[in-house]
Protein backbone atom coordinates (compact mmCIF):
# COMPACT_ATOMS: atom_id res chain seq x y z
CA UNK A 1 0.00 0.00 0.00
CA UNK A 2 2.62 2.65 0.84
CA UNK A 3 4.14 2.02 -2.57
CA UNK A 4 1.27 2.80 -4.16
CA UNK A 5 1.00 5.48 -2.54
CA UNK A 6 4.36 6.63 -3.39
CA UNK A 7 4.12 5.82 -7.22
CA UNK A 8 0.64 8.09 -7.23
CA UNK A 9 2.71 10.84 -5.31
CA UNK A 10 4.99 10.76 -7.78
CA UNK A 11 2.54 10.66 -10.71
CA UNK A 12 1.19 13.82 -8.87
CA UNK A 13 4.29 15.94 -8.03
CA UNK A 14 5.02 15.28 -12.25
CA UNK A 15 1.62 16.75 -13.04
CA UNK A 16 2.26 19.57 -10.03
CA UNK A 17 5.44 20.21 -12.06
CA UNK A 18 4.27 20.03 -15.48
CA UNK A 19 1.84 22.74 -14.62
CA UNK A 20 4.41 24.70 -12.78
CA UNK A 21 6.92 24.96 -16.34
CA UNK A 22 4.08 25.12 -18.56
CA UNK A 23 3.01 28.26 -16.84
CA UNK A 24 6.27 29.44 -16.50
CA UNK A 25 6.89 29.46 -20.17
CA UNK A 26 3.53 31.10 -21.06
CA UNK A 27 4.16 33.83 -18.25
CA UNK A 28 7.67 34.53 -19.08
CA UNK A 29 6.79 37.21 -22.09
CA UNK A 30 4.71 39.13 -19.67
CA UNK A 31 7.28 38.85 -16.68
CA UNK A 32 10.02 39.98 -19.19
CA UNK A 33 8.46 43.59 -19.95
CA UNK A 34 7.31 44.54 -16.34
CA UNK A 35 10.83 43.38 -15.19
CA UNK A 36 12.63 45.33 -17.90
CA UNK A 37 11.65 49.02 -15.77
CA UNK A 38 12.12 49.50 -12.27
CA UNK A 39 8.71 51.64 -12.20
CA UNK A 40 6.96 48.50 -13.66
CA UNK A 41 8.34 45.85 -11.16
CA UNK A 42 5.72 45.90 -8.71
CA UNK A 43 3.00 45.06 -11.19
CA UNK A 44 5.19 41.92 -11.78
CA UNK A 45 4.14 40.82 -8.09
CA UNK A 46 -0.17 40.82 -9.56
CA UNK A 47 0.61 38.81 -12.01
CA UNK A 48 2.96 36.10 -9.28
CA UNK A 49 -0.74 36.45 -7.66
CA UNK A 50 -2.64 35.06 -10.97
CA UNK A 51 -0.02 32.49 -11.41
CA UNK A 52 -0.47 31.43 -7.60
CA UNK A 53 -3.95 31.15 -8.32
CA UNK A 54 -3.26 29.23 -11.67
CA UNK A 55 -1.35 26.25 -9.17
CA UNK A 56 -4.12 26.06 -7.02
CA UNK A 57 -6.63 25.69 -9.58
CA UNK A 58 -4.97 23.02 -11.67
CA UNK A 59 -3.51 21.42 -9.05
CA UNK A 60 -6.17 21.44 -6.85
CA UNK A 61 -5.17 22.88 -3.68
CA UNK A 62 -7.52 25.23 -1.31
CA UNK A 63 -6.36 26.85 1.71
CA UNK A 64 -8.45 27.13 4.93
CA UNK A 65 -6.99 30.12 6.96
CA UNK A 66 -7.92 29.79 10.57
CA UNK A 67 -6.68 32.30 12.17
CA UNK A 68 -6.20 35.25 10.20
CA UNK A 69 -5.03 38.46 12.34
CA UNK A 70 -5.44 42.22 10.79
CA UNK A 71 -2.03 43.13 8.55
CA UNK A 72 -0.06 46.12 9.71
CA UNK A 73 0.58 48.56 7.12
CA UNK A 74 3.25 47.72 4.71
CA UNK A 75 6.09 47.25 4.47
CA UNK A 76 6.78 44.57 6.88
CA UNK A 77 8.77 41.21 7.16
CA UNK A 78 6.50 37.85 6.59
CA UNK A 79 8.08 34.96 8.37
CA UNK A 80 6.68 31.74 7.97
CA UNK A 81 7.61 27.58 8.85
CA UNK A 82 9.12 25.64 5.85
CA UNK A 83 8.67 22.05 5.53
CA UNK A 84 7.28 22.19 1.56
CA UNK A 85 7.59 24.06 -1.56
CA UNK A 86 3.87 24.70 -1.55
CA UNK A 87 4.88 27.27 1.41
CA UNK A 88 6.02 29.38 -1.52
CA UNK A 89 3.50 28.46 -4.03
CA UNK A 90 0.68 29.73 -2.24
CA UNK A 91 2.25 32.76 -0.35
CA UNK A 92 1.11 35.11 -3.30
CA UNK A 93 -2.52 33.92 -3.44
CA UNK A 94 -2.50 34.09 0.62
CA UNK A 95 -1.22 37.90 0.71
CA UNK A 96 -1.95 39.38 -2.31
CA UNK A 97 -2.77 42.70 -0.88
CA UNK A 98 1.14 44.21 -0.19
CA UNK A 99 4.08 43.52 -2.73
CA UNK A 100 6.39 41.34 -1.52
CA UNK A 101 9.72 40.06 -2.26
CA UNK A 102 11.56 36.61 -1.00
CA UNK A 103 14.53 36.45 0.71
CA UNK A 104 16.23 33.02 -0.42
CA UNK A 105 18.73 30.59 -0.88
CA UNK A 106 20.88 31.50 -3.38
CA UNK A 107 21.16 28.01 -4.59
CA UNK A 108 18.35 28.19 -6.42
CA UNK A 109 19.71 30.00 -9.09
CA UNK A 110 20.83 27.22 -10.23
CA UNK A 111 17.70 26.30 -12.03
CA UNK A 112 17.32 27.99 -15.59
CA UNK A 113 13.35 28.41 -15.23
CA UNK A 114 13.11 29.71 -11.17
CA UNK A 115 17.01 31.32 -11.77
CA UNK A 116 15.54 33.89 -14.73
CA UNK A 117 12.01 34.41 -12.45
CA UNK A 118 14.20 34.43 -8.61
CA UNK A 119 16.60 36.71 -9.93
CA UNK A 120 14.83 38.97 -11.35
CA UNK A 121 12.52 40.14 -8.62
CA UNK A 122 13.30 37.92 -5.46
CA UNK A 123 16.90 38.31 -3.37
CA UNK A 124 19.17 35.16 -3.38
CA UNK A 125 21.05 34.96 -0.15
CA UNK A 126 24.47 32.99 -0.34
CA UNK A 127 25.49 32.29 3.31
CA UNK A 128 28.32 30.52 2.45
CA UNK A 129 29.86 33.83 1.33
CA UNK A 130 29.65 36.00 4.10
CA UNK A 131 30.22 39.46 1.28
CA UNK A 132 27.33 38.05 -0.88
CA UNK A 133 25.35 37.27 2.34
CA UNK A 134 25.89 41.48 3.80
CA UNK A 135 24.99 42.27 -0.16
CA UNK A 136 21.82 40.76 -0.26
CA UNK A 137 20.87 42.31 3.47
CA UNK A 138 21.80 45.66 2.26
CA UNK A 139 19.50 44.51 -0.94
CA UNK A 140 16.68 43.81 1.13
CA UNK A 141 16.69 46.63 3.24
CA UNK A 142 16.83 48.86 0.31
CA UNK A 143 14.04 47.00 -1.33
CA UNK A 144 11.92 47.48 2.16
CA UNK A 145 12.68 51.68 1.69
CA UNK A 146 11.41 51.03 -1.66
CA UNK A 147 8.23 49.91 -0.21
CA UNK A 148 8.33 45.91 -0.64
CA UNK A 149 7.67 43.56 1.54
CA UNK A 150 10.51 40.97 2.60
CA UNK A 151 9.36 37.19 3.43
CA UNK A 152 12.28 35.10 4.88
CA UNK A 153 11.66 31.35 6.05
CA UNK A 154 14.27 31.78 8.86
CA UNK A 155 14.87 28.45 9.30
CA UNK A 156 17.00 28.62 6.34
CA UNK A 157 15.54 25.58 4.62
CA UNK A 158 13.31 23.01 4.68
CA UNK A 159 14.17 20.36 7.29
CA UNK A 160 15.14 16.90 6.05
CA UNK A 161 13.34 14.69 8.89
CA UNK A 162 10.75 15.16 11.82
CA UNK A 163 8.74 17.12 9.77
CA UNK A 164 6.70 19.63 10.71
CA UNK A 165 9.00 20.08 13.54
CA UNK A 166 10.79 23.44 12.76
CA UNK A 167 14.52 23.26 13.27
CA UNK A 168 16.06 26.35 15.13
CA UNK A 169 15.69 30.14 13.63
CA UNK A 170 18.20 32.36 12.26
CA UNK A 171 18.12 35.65 13.43
CA UNK A 172 18.44 37.57 9.88
CA UNK A 173 14.59 38.42 9.57
CA UNK A 174 14.65 39.70 13.18
CA UNK A 175 17.66 42.02 12.90
CA UNK A 176 16.29 43.28 9.34
CA UNK A 177 13.08 44.04 10.84
CA UNK A 178 14.30 45.79 14.33
CA UNK A 179 17.08 47.96 11.94
CA UNK A 180 14.17 48.81 9.46
CA UNK A 181 11.42 49.59 12.15
CA UNK A 182 8.84 47.29 10.59
CA UNK A 183 6.67 45.22 11.42
CA UNK A 184 6.79 41.44 11.44
CA UNK A 185 4.10 39.37 10.52
CA UNK A 186 4.56 35.46 11.50
CA UNK A 187 2.47 32.56 9.65
CA UNK A 188 1.86 28.89 10.36
CA UNK A 189 1.45 26.27 7.88
CA UNK A 190 0.30 23.11 9.72
CA UNK A 191 0.19 20.55 7.00
CA UNK A 192 1.83 21.21 3.69
CA UNK A 193 4.33 19.17 4.31
CA UNK A 194 1.49 16.21 4.12
CA UNK A 195 0.00 17.33 0.53
CA UNK A 196 3.09 17.49 -1.01
CA UNK A 197 7.41 16.68 -0.41
CA UNK A 198 10.27 17.56 -1.66
CA UNK A 199 10.10 16.06 -5.37
CA UNK A 200 13.23 14.40 -5.24
CA UNK A 201 11.88 12.06 -2.64
CA UNK A 202 10.59 10.39 -5.52
CA UNK A 203 7.74 8.41 -3.54
CA UNK A 204 7.43 11.01 -0.76
CA UNK A 205 3.70 11.99 -0.51
CA UNK A 206 2.01 14.23 -2.81
CA UNK A 207 -1.84 15.16 -3.28
CA UNK A 208 -4.54 17.54 -3.90
CA UNK A 209 -6.00 18.85 -0.34
CA UNK A 210 -6.76 21.93 1.94
CA UNK A 211 -3.57 24.11 3.63
CA UNK A 212 -4.22 24.68 6.77
CA UNK A 213 -2.93 28.56 7.49
CA UNK A 214 -2.50 30.70 10.61
CA UNK A 215 -1.45 34.46 9.76
CA UNK A 216 -1.16 35.64 13.55
CA UNK A 217 -0.94 38.70 14.89
CA UNK A 218 1.95 41.16 13.63
CA UNK A 219 4.86 41.84 16.32
CA UNK A 220 4.90 45.75 16.39
CA UNK A 221 8.16 47.51 15.97
CA UNK A 222 7.28 49.39 19.03
CA UNK A 223 7.11 45.11 20.95
CA UNK A 224 10.63 45.00 19.48
CA UNK A 225 12.85 48.27 20.97
CA UNK A 226 12.48 46.62 24.16
CA UNK A 227 13.78 43.12 23.11
CA UNK A 228 17.30 41.76 21.55
CA UNK A 229 17.06 39.83 18.39
CA UNK A 230 17.26 36.51 20.19
CA UNK A 231 14.10 37.36 22.29
CA UNK A 232 11.92 38.76 19.02
CA UNK A 233 13.60 35.96 17.40
CA UNK A 234 11.74 33.53 20.57
CA UNK A 235 9.08 35.54 20.38
CA UNK A 236 7.93 34.28 16.73
CA UNK A 237 9.52 30.86 17.04
CA UNK A 238 7.00 29.89 20.01
CA UNK A 239 4.13 31.99 17.59
CA UNK A 240 4.70 29.76 15.07
CA UNK A 241 4.80 26.86 16.55
CA UNK A 242 1.78 26.74 18.43
CA UNK A 243 -0.93 25.82 15.79
CA UNK A 244 2.06 23.26 14.91
CA UNK A 245 2.15 21.67 18.89
CA UNK A 246 -1.48 21.83 18.43
CA UNK A 247 -2.17 19.59 15.53
CA UNK A 248 0.64 17.51 15.44
CA UNK A 249 2.17 17.35 19.47
CA UNK A 250 4.12 14.65 18.87
CA UNK A 251 6.46 16.73 18.10
CA UNK A 252 7.15 18.23 21.36
CA UNK A 253 8.71 14.95 22.36
CA UNK A 254 11.18 14.60 19.22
Amino acid sequence: MKFIRGILGLLWKCWVGLVFVLFAILFYPFFAVLLSRETWKKKSFYLFVVWSWVMRIFCLYGIRIIERAKLPKGPYVIIANHASYLDIFLMHSLLPEHPFLFMGKGEILGYPILKTYFNGLNIPVHRQDRGKAAKSFIQAKKAAVDGWSIVIYPEGGIPDKNRPKMMAFKTGAFRLAKELSIPIVPITFTNNHELFTDPLDLLGVARPGISRVYIHPAVSPEEMNDLTDKEIRDVCFDRINQPLLKEHPWIAEK
